[in-house]
């Protein structure tokens, strides 16, 4: 007979009375694998504090770090994209832009609102990855075209976020258009003396890349960034050689004179409030 008693049998705590741990409490590092706390990231925003690397965010987050107290006037809030082309692929169109509406929170793969960033007063537009990719649909063009009229009414400087996989398919020639639009908006700009800074994010893609996120009077990077054209593979199908070394990284573009800065994210508010005084004065 055994010496001791076994008052209770392991954990008595019933099903209905376990609590799971909340979505979005812990995330783990994309790069070095290790687990992140939800509060760790936004005190170090959204950098891990092992491997430096920069998590992917949103329009949401990086108005909060960039906007003076996250306060900031909306703009445009309510643009749609319609289905001109009642475009059909694994989906109808409009079933994913409604399907991605309701999972999101956002219109679009855009936002933009006007605000104080170190005390000066400028308009920024963000765009966000998970809407279709970040993707530049008509949407995406409007928003910027808007912005910049903003911008040059009021003499603001105008900051553009860029994150994203290039043109949205789905809308064909209306999302190629938006590569001019945006470019002969951004050539008014400058004609107005307005200062344009592009940041460009992971990953900066396609028609993005070829139009406004190279267009800045001062073009900066977060570190790592995947920043190019095309993918590796239809590049070398292309040129008929073996490509670099992470040439499509921020890194490498800098190197090699695409780039003015890169800018560490934790950094960047105070950067680039930095370049809008310089560029003021």
């Amino acid at each position: 007979m055994a010496w001791f008693k076994r008052e209770s049998k392991g954990i008595i705590t019933s099903t209905e009375e376990k609590k799971e741990a909340p979505d979005g409490i812990w995330n783990k590092c994309p790069n070095c694998k290790k687990p992140l706390h939800y509060s760790e990231q936004v005190e170090n925003q959204y950098v891990c504090h092992y491997c430096n690397y920069h998590l992917r965010i949103g329009s949401k987050e990086y108005f909060s770090i960039l906007f003076d107290n996250n306060e900031f006037t909306e703009l445009y809030p309510h643009l749609r994209s319609g289905d001109p082309l009642h475009f059909v692929d694994t989906k109808k169109y409009t079933d994913r832009l409604t399907d991605t509406i309701a999972k999101t929170g956002l219109e679009d793969a855009i936002r933009s609102g006007v605000g104080k960033m170190g005390g000066q007063d400028v308009v920024i537009a963000c765009m966000d990855f998970n809407f279709i990719g970040g993707s530049m649909g008509s949407v995406v063009g409007e928003k910027i075209a808007r912005s910049i009229d903003y911008s040059i009414q009021h003499k603001v400087p105008f900051l553009m976020i860029s994150k994203s996989g290039g043109a949205r398919m789905m809308e064909a020639a209306f999302s190629l258009m938006q590569m001019a639009k945006t470019s002969a908006k951004l050539a008014l700009l400058a004609q107005a003396r307005v200062p344009y800074i592009s940041l460009l994010t992971d990953p900066t893609t396609g028609g993005v890349t070829a139009s406004y996120a190279m267009l800045g009077d001062i073009n900066i990077a977060e570190p790592g960034s995947l920043i190019g054209f095309a993918g590796p593979r239809v590049i070398k199908e292309t040129i008929k050689k073996d490509l670099p070394k992470g040439f499509q990284t921020a890194e490498f573009l800098q190197e090699h004179g695409f780039l003015d800065f890169i800018v560490d994210r934790r950094e960047m508010k105070e950067k680039l409030a930095s370049f809008l005084k310089m560029m003021a004065n």
